[in-house]
């Protein structure tokens, strides 16, 4: 299991480090926890200059700070391309633990394991920059397997507060856990019931917590997330009210086509493993489940992003279950079967082309790399999403508008790096004039030019006057 699961951790690893060096990965996210631990790991203040605020401010994950210490080693993106292929690799081997724990044989204990790495999320996550919430992954599952199995209160509790800073929403997963724990495992507190209250009162705390004093200090705005849920209310005390006084804003969302073509693209890949008899687990995904279903942001209903990354222990953790004890579809599938509903399920749910589009820009790639080594590590930077996390390691960089959500600045920067033949789909035009503005302005020269790729530089901030055109 070991040396399969590094084989998944490398190839996860290859994939998005090819996306990377593809020039397909973005400031939002990979570019945002990029330059935050980078400063973190120099002892600097972690704000993210294309944001505005400090990284806690986004979602209180304060687990970014364990990551600091392998940039002091090496300071590079690709520890958390690294890091999120691990855990999505050790995801696999806590389930096939989870299996082994109740009793499965190792043979299709390992199976789970397959399917869990072809559960479409994985991949497309994986894909998708970094995030921090699919660190929690083995982190929940760890910590099911350590209560199933009786252990250490206080290892349970370090492995809780460890997925708790990770992401601020996951508080309201590890209260769903706790309630799941004291209604359907073990209720009383000699025989496991702490496990339970421990998670339930973790949880509970850290979500004041974390949403009325720590992201609120960081970013006085509030809970930037909010907005996707503005016709429910404009603060978090609105929208829980609403919740009793007009529970047909919720309903109208949670039942409507929408709402029930996500929860069959979430359900359909472990459609084989499920019993309607073992569904308790699932009670740690509802927190999850309902955020996404209720939602105004459409790509919180996909599998591509990693606003489903939470469902994933609880969906297989009830798998397991209904296979220990004989229950579930699976039974007439046998083998063969599931790994072949593993894999259409796979093609048809899984998105390559993160990945493959990268190929469609091969025509400026060396272009590209060149003009990145050209800019000094001390220098403020004005680029784009693309190439935005190819230069976060530095105090200042600013982006061209969306997805930041900061005005244009002109003023600041002292090189400006944009590809005007493969820009930000979302900045195309705005690319493209800029290059023609900055060609006009007698403070900026050419600093490099070649397959539309420029390289511009504030005259008063250059050394060395040399200028490479092709």
């Amino acid at each position: 299991m070991v040396a399969l699961a590094g084989l998944v951790a490398l190839g996860l690893f290859v994939c998005s480090s090819l996306r990377h060096g593809l020039f397909k990965s973005t400031a939002m996210d990979l570019g945002f926890f990029d330059q935050a631990i980078y400063l973190m790991s120099r002892g600097e203040t972690p704000i993210v200059s294309f944001w505005g605020h400090h990284v806690l401010g986004g979602h209180g994950d304060y687990s970014l700070y364990l990551l600091a210490g392998f940039y002091r080693l090496w300071p590079d993106v690709h520890w958390l391309l690294a890091i999120q292929g691990i855990s999505l690799a050790l995801g696999g081997v806590m389930v096939w633990a989870l299996a082994r724990q109740r009793g499965i044989a190792d043979g299709m204990a390992t199976l789970l394991a397959v399917a869990f790495w072809a559960y479409p999320l994985v991949f497309n996550v994986n894909l998708f920059d970094f995030h921090p919430e699919v660190m929690a992954v083995p982190g929940l599952l760890a910590a099911v397997w350590l209560a199933r199995g009786g252990g250490s209160v206080l290892g349970f509790m370090a492995l809780l507060l460890f997925v708790l800073g990770c992401k601020a929403v996951l508080s309201l997963t590890v209260v769903a856990m706790g309630i799941w724990w004291l209604l359907f495992e073990n209720r009383r507190w000699e025989t496991g019931g702490g496990y339970g209250w421990l998670a339930l009162g973790l949880g509970g705390v850290w979500f004041v917590w974390v949403t009325q004093v720590l992201i609120p200090t960081f970013r006085p705005d509030g809970v930037e997330a909010l907005f996707r849920y503005g016709y429910l209310g404009d603060s978090l005390g609105e929208i829980l009210l609403n919740l009793l006084v007009q529970p047909q804003l919720f309903w109208g969302k949670l039942v409507s086509r929408e709402s029930l073509v996500y929860v069959g693209m979430v359900v359909l890949p472990v459609l084989w493993g499920l019993s309607w008899r073992r569904l308790a687990p699932l009670l740690g995904l509802l927190p999850t489940l309902g955020l996404n279903l209720l939602a105004e942001h459409p790509l919180q209903r996909t599998l591509e992003h990693q606003y489903g990354v939470p469902l994933l222990p609880f969906l297989f953790v009830a798998v397991v279950d209904a296979i220990a004890v004989r229950e579930g579809l699976w039974r007439k599938l046998g083998y063969r079967g599931v790994m072949l509903w593993c894999l259409l399920a796979f093609l048809l749910l899984a998105n390559p082309n993160k990945l493959l589009r990268g190929f469609g820009s091969l025509d400026t790639w060396q272009a590209t790399r060149e003009a990145v080594a050209l800019v000094p590590p001390q220098a403020r930077v004005l680029t784009d999403n693309y190439l935005a996390p190819h230069l976060t390691h530095r105090e200042t960089l600013l982006l061209l508008g969306h997805p930041s959500p900061l005005p244009i600045d002109l003023q600041t920067p002292d090189y400006v790096v944009l590809n005007g033949r493969h820009p930000w789909p979302a900045t195309e035009a705005l690319a493209r004039d800029l290059i023609l503005y900055f060609l006009q302005q007698p403070e900026f020269e050419v600093r490099y030019q070649r397959d539309e790729v420029f390289v511009f530089a504030r005259v008063d901030a250059i050394s060395t006057r040399r200028v490479v055109i092709e």
